[in-house]
């Protein structure tokens, strides 16, 4: 019973972050705020969405948010009005277009070319020393006894 009660305010901890006083009255409007913060990332708690952090800095966001929807911003006004104040780092998913296109593929390509190199390095390896022969074995002999 004890490990049930635990586990349900671990889970209704992470649920309840949005706060009664943030909720809106339109439910349309409220589950709008819902999804868009869902993809907005808490500057705060990294790679968490301002839905789920309870930081200060995600709950004014949130309200922040609603404001805007309530104020007759599309969604994509209201996050783009919150990326022009932010950055890209808010979003939780940034675009894939643009400058961040070198971001996005710079990892892979630098792969493909270690593993390039690493290969050609590989292939231009000496060849392994093969057996003496007579003239050599001879002249090591003369060496040796010298």
């Amino acid at each position: 019973m004890i490990r049930l009660i635990a586990i349900l305010l671990l889970v209704a901890s992470t649920a309840m972050a949005v706060e009664p006083d943030e909720i809106l009255d339109d439910p349309a409007l409220e589950q709008r705020a819902r999804a868009l913060s869902q993809g907005l990332r808490c500057p705060v708690c990294r790679n968490e969405s301002i839905d789920e952090s309870n930081a200060e800095l995600a709950r004014e966001l949130r309200i922040l948010l609603r404001e805007r929807l309530v104020d007759g911003d599309t969604d994509q006004e209201a996050v783009d009005f919150l990326v022009a104040r932010y950055g890209e780092f808010v979003l939780l998913r940034p675009d894939t277009s643009g400058v961040n296109v070198v971001l996005w593929y710079a990892a892979p390509a630098m792969l493909l070319v270690a593993l390039g190199i690493g290969w050609a390095t590989i292939r231009r390896r000496a060849p392994a020393p093969t057996a003496l022969s007579a003239t050599e074995k001879a002249d090591l002999e003369k060496i040796l006894r010298s």
